[in-house]
């Protein structure tokens, strides 16, 4: 069996698919302000619709983007704070790994 797709209730679907285009490499294919469809390289899709008040999640909730290397996680937490987000630096846990908030409203983990 394998995971087909999850859906992101979020406050700003563009700037959702934005970001996870930019930073994880989605290919997003069709939607509009709304809805949007966004593919990974194995084809599970991420849909990202939109919201009408705040999202609230659990505290716990994220979804989780793993990288082959810390260099690569070190890169994307760079590329982030270069671009201006507030990010605590990776650490060792579970995994060398870090968590952001993107836009919409959403936290997103990076980790190898």
């Amino acid at each position: 069996m394998k995971l087909n797709h999850i859906n992101l209730t979020v406050t700003d679907v563009l700037a959702a698919a934005d970001f996870l285009e930019k930073y994880f490499g989605l290919q997003r294919q069709g939607g509009d302000q709304k809805f949007q469809l966004l593919f990974d390289d194995g084809g599970m899709v991420i849909t990202l619709m939109k919201t009408g008040r705040d999202v609230k999640y659990p505290a716990t909730f994220h979804i989780g983007f793993g990288q082959e290397s810390e260099d690569q996680v070190n890169a994307v937490y760079q590329r982030l704070i270069d671009d201006g987000f507030e990010v605590e630096p990776p650490q060792r846990s579970h995994a060398w790994t870090f968590y952001v908030l993107a836009p919409g409203g959403f936290t997103v983990e990076v980790l190898c």
